[in-house]
């Protein structure tokens, strides 16, 4: 019998005999190709990431934070918040396609579109200080940037670096950025205390995310169907600088400050106080007379607008990746305002989806990984107590988001149920495969179609999103399980605009036709004419009001379908709500 070639010579028979000479040869072989390429000899040295200018307690009347990225509204409502907490902040533009220019300019090839924009934005924003008198070593002394951070398959979790590489290229070394992580909260690069997480700055940037969602969802229910056009917009803008100027200057809880006999003999014990001043600031906030009072009165101006719900339009839900589907401007083509301009009604995604999104993650992973750290009751115990802490987590943030809903008129949708999105997707989608929105995309798809909340599902992501693409190539599979859904996947990029446009065009020339078969067929099953409910409308104010919550039917998904027959039950006393 023949025996192959042996790799070693024979008298190495030992494992420990072959390894050193599989790392003699290794090293012979590098120090060869070293030798012909010319580099024998230099020192090896490692990369270390460079030392960050910090940003410390002492700096803050002097260093501005620039933040930017959200709605104008959020960004807005977390500057004030921020300046209630004693921070010098400014809010950068929006981004528009020449910031996308110089972040392409500055920044590495390959990147999506939010990290041109934003980065180059930020350049930009650097770029005009300089212009306007400020030495490059002033800016990079005076100002900050405060961005959010992650962790994943998708680039996003590199924003961090991509910003550092591109104001460095851009002549700005050295210049510091500021992250939210998700897992991590507030932070500096540095671990300096420059940025403080303190109760009254969290509770603040908790109830401005939660305003500037509710308030822009409201605002996008009310503004196609105002009578007055513009009305909307100058109300809102009105309403957002009240409510800017209440929470900069809002008055901080304070135990110590408290007249009352408990409350003086509390604050004389040191953990006492610290205790329930922390208790106090956090039900001032949330609950308090200056909260409860600055939510009225937004309502009460926003409840001046007239409003026509017997227009027909078709309802289109935008979903897709975070910051695609948030922004307002050049980074996502100005969808919002073009789809309102094509007469359609914009169903916004708030940004407590995605913070309940990232909390029933780490739910279901902790469930998943049950068992693996053994199973005693020690084990059992920490299990169901994680469980519990992920229950009120949940519970709080839905009534907290609840609670300000009701306040400013009840008509803003609910946060969805991540349980149901989940149970939704499964089907076509791994929950667990993280990166972008996860699976939410095809949830949102399906459910949005399945209840009958929207006339069409438009998801907007950058170009060459790896999650975002995951999701469309599943979501060819839903389409074909939903026969009646309209879905339109659209890359945003700084090119492009017209073309995308002109596929939204297609798509919501589909959704303007089921809308207003859909409003037809209300109104026929109604025996009454159009022109006798809108007497009826006239005749009663209440109608005309937005806040005025029309019952949604099943089956029935636009507005002015829904509205049409809720009137004609009025016109009939069938509705046990008689207008007034």
């Amino acid at each position: 019998m023949s025996h192959a070639p042996t790799m070693f010579p024979a008298r190495l028979t030992s494992r420990p005999e072959i390894e050193a000479e599989i790392a003699r040869r290794l090293a012979a072989e590098r120090a060869r190709l070293e030798r012909e390429s010319g580099i024998q000899g230099r020192p090896v040295e490692h990369f270390k990431r460079p030392a960050e200018l910090a940003f410390t307690a002492d700096q803050r009347d002097r260093v501005t934070i620039l933040i930017g990225g959200l709605t104008w509204k959020h960004d807005a409502l977390v500057r004030a918040a921020l300046q209630s907490a004693g921070y010098r902040v400014e809010v950068m533009p929006t981004p528009d396609v020449p910031a996308f220019q110089i972040g392409k300019e500055f920044g590495n090839n390959g990147q999506c579109n939010p990290t041109y924009f934003m980065v180059g934005h930020l350049i930009q924003f650097l770029q005009n200080l300089e212009r306007q008198g400020l030495s490059r070593q002033e800016i990079i002394d005076r100002y900050v940037f405060f961005t959010a951070g992650s962790c994943g398959p998708c680039r996003f979790g590199m924003y961090e670096a991509e910003y550092r590489l591109a104001v460095q290229n851009a002549g700005f070394d050295g210049f510091r950025v500021l992250l939210f992580q998700q897992d991590e909260g507030v932070k500096s690069a540095s671990n300096e205390p420059g940025l403080k997480f303190t109760v009254d700055f969290g509770m603040g940037a908790f109830n401005a995310l939660n305003f500037g969602d509710v308030l822009n969802d409201v605002t996008y229910q009310i503004r196609p169907f105002e009578v007055r056009a513009g009305e909307t917009d100058r109300v809102v803008d009105e309403c957002m600088a009240y409510l800017t100027e209440r929470m900069r200057e809002r008055e901080m809880y304070d135990l110590k400050k408290s007249t009352s006999f408990l409350g003086s003999r509390m604050a004389r014990t040191p953990k006492v106080e610290g205790i329930f001043n922390t208790l106090g600031k956090v039900y001032d906030h949330l609950y308090g007379t200056q909260t409860a009072e600055t939510l009225r009165d937004l309502r009460d101006r926003l409840g001046v607008i007239e409003v026509d719900r017997l227009r027909v339009k078709p309802i289109v839900k935008v979903t897709g990746e975070f910051w695609a589907q948030t922004t307002e401007g050049d980074g996502n083509f100005r969808m919002f305002s073009f789809l309102e301009r094509e007469g359609a009604q914009v169903m916004v995604e708030p940004i407590g989806t995605w913070a309940m999104y990232m909390l029933w993650l780490q739910k279901a992973t902790h469930i998943a990984k049950k068992g693996l750290d053994g199973d005693g009751l020690r084990q059992r115990l920490q299990h169901r107590l994680k469980l519990a802490y992920f229950a009120m987590g949940r519970r709080f943030y839905m009534n907290q988001y609840r609670r300000v809903v009701r306040a400013l008129g009840d008509i803003a949708h609910p946060l969805v149920s991540l349980e149901e999105l989940a149970a939704l997707a499964s089907p076509y989608y791994n929950v667990f495969a993280r990166g972008g929105e996860g699976h939410m995309e095809v949830a949102k798809n399906i459910y949005y179609t399945k209840h009958k909340k929207c006339h069409m599902v438009l998801s907007l992501k950058p170009f060459g999103c790896m999650p975002s693409s995951q999701s469309d190539g599943v979501q060819s599979a839903v389409m074909s399980h939903f026969k009646d859904m309209i879905f339109l996947p659209i890359e945003t990029s700084g090119e492009g605009e017209v073309n995308a446009h002109s596929r939204v065009q297609m798509a919501l020339g589909e959704a303007k036709i089921k809308a207003k078969a859909e409003f037809q067929q209300a109104l026929e099953s109604t025996r009454k004419r159009i022109d006798d409910v809108r007497a009826f409308v006239a005749d009663h104010p209440a109608l005309r009001s937005p806040f005025y919550k029309v019952p949604h039917r099943r089956g029935i998904t636009g507005t002015a379908a829904n509205f049409v027959l809720h009137v004609s039950d009025l016109m009939d006393r069938r509705s046990p709500r008689a207008a007034a």
